[in-house]
């Protein structure tokens, strides 16, 4: 056990140094009693009963200005605070610890010279755990020490538990996010995957379907691109497919637009509640981006530098289409960009919604046409 009767170190203020505050007492640590009395008679006499008692500390504060601050500087396990002392009272001290973050949980043991009632309701009212009138008897004021010690370091371990708990919870979700990341991910490029893409794509169809609005699909192809790896090499192209992924997916729209490697040389970019003319306007301004970019193609036949062939394709989902019919129609206006000289954007007609089954005998009419 260890004392200390002198005065507090000097320097010690209510706004301690957090700094320098010592750790908070954990489960198994020794008790840590701190006493705040004027009276170093009284002092004396709790040095004595504690003494001899095994993993127990006591340390003493005469001077209630310094109360606070030396609470913060030695991290008690619980506090014996007299309820009268010289410039304030001991309820205003208790009021003091409970404001304080580091002070707020520390049981506290008042001290009196009297059993009133009043005095006892008022500094429960306080904030103060228990209450004592001095001298109290060794045994009892031991196990009262030992008691409220035992109780607030099993509170720091339980808070200790929960928030290794939480940052498992965190570091867990945090780990959950990134394999998905990572299984949606293109592992060259960084854009969604064709799995990610699929997935998506057959969500937005269905949605678009109740909605009755407009999906569209932009199907990107890097022109000559075969030519440019037996040119530049693999690594080089690799490259390419890094800067032109990049550029596509600064260059998309709404934030429900995705932005995909379909396979190889290909890209896709799923639009929901994108009209054909809004989607031609998208792929203009991609393939405009991609050619400012100016990677150096010599052998390419649309010019100097590397180009990207745009298909896309508008539709209103319906039961009784696939999603592969948008696929096809965006596939449809791609060959044509790249058979009509590439480096262009091309949006093909959309497929007609299946014809409504007619009675035999019955007049009807064929429904063909597109969309606005």
């Amino acid at each position: 056990m260890s004392s200390d009767l002198n005065q507090p170190p000097a320097g010690l203020h209510p706004a301690f140094d957090a700094a320098h505050v010592p750790p908070t007492p954990y489960a198994g640590a020794p008790v840590m009693v701190l006493l705040v009395d004027d009276q170093t008679i009284v002092a004396e006499a709790i040095r004595r009963a504690l003494v001899d008692e095994d993993g127990l500390d006591f340390h003493y504060c005469p001077r209630s200005d310094d109360a606070l601050a030396t609470a913060l500087e030695t991290r008690p396990t619980v506090i014996l605070q007299d309820l009268v002392m010289p410039g304030t009272d001991g309820l205003s001290l208790v009021k003091a610890y409970r404001a304080n973050p580091a002070t707020r949980d520390v049981p506290i043991i008042v001290l009196s010279t009297q059993e009133e009632p009043a005095i006892k309701s008022a500094a429960f009212a306080a904030g103060a755990n228990d209450y004592l009138v001095k001298l109290p008897d060794r045994i009892e004021l031991v196990a009262r020490i030992r008691y409220h010690s035992r109780s607030y370091m099993n509170l720091l371990q339980r808070d200790e538990a929960y928030r290794a708990l939480r940052q498992s919870q965190q570091q867990l979700l945090e780990a959950n996010l990134e394999l998905r990341r990572l299984t949606h991910s293109d592992g060259l490029t960084g854009l969604s995957n064709r799995r990610y893409l699929d997935e998506y794509l057959a969500a937005e169809w269905r949605r678009c379907a109740r909605e009755r609005s407009e999906l569209s699909l932009l199907m990107i192809d890097v022109d000559n691109f075969k030519l440019y790896n037996d040119t530049y090499g693999h690594v080089s192209g690799d490259g390419v497919l890094k800067q032109v992924a990049t550029t596509l997916e600064r260059c998309r729209g709404q934030s429900g637009d995705l932005a995909a490697r379909f396979g190889g040389e290909e890209f896709a970019v799923v639009m929901p509640a994108t009209s054909p003319g809004a989607a031609r306007l998208l792929g203009e301004k991609m393939r405009v981006a991609v050619e400012a970019l100016r990677l150096e193609h010599t052998h390419s036949s649309t010019g100097r530098y590397v180009t990207i062939s745009i298909g896309g394709a508008s539709i209103v989902p319906s039961p009784g289409l696939p999603t592969t019919s948008l696929i096809e129609a965006a596939d449809r206006a791609l060959y044509r960009a790249k058979h009509d000289g590439k480096n262009r954007v091309e949006i093909d007609a959309p497929p007609a919604p299946p014809a409504p089954n007619v009675p035999p005998g019955s007049s009807g009419s064929s429904f063909s046409g597109g969309f606005r």
